[in-house]
């Protein structure tokens, strides 16, 4: 599992980052920004889609 975390942002991860709400990082996930895997009820961010969105915004 070690492998899918070193790749992946957990909702959470996601939420400090951006200093946000869950609901909100959650929402974030739905709007299609940033590649999402769903592993049964759980969302894992793609680190390089993500972090690519976030130097996108330039921030």
């Amino acid at each position: 599992m070690s492998n899918c975390e070193d790749r992946t942002y957990t909702v959470e991860d996601i939420a400090k980052m951006l200093n946000i709400g869950r609901t909100s990082a959650y929402n974030l996930t739905k709007e299609g920004h940033f590649k999402i895997v769903r592993i049964g009820n759980t969302i894992r961010i793609s680190k390089k889609s993500f972090d690519e969105w976030l130097d996108k915004l330039d921030i």
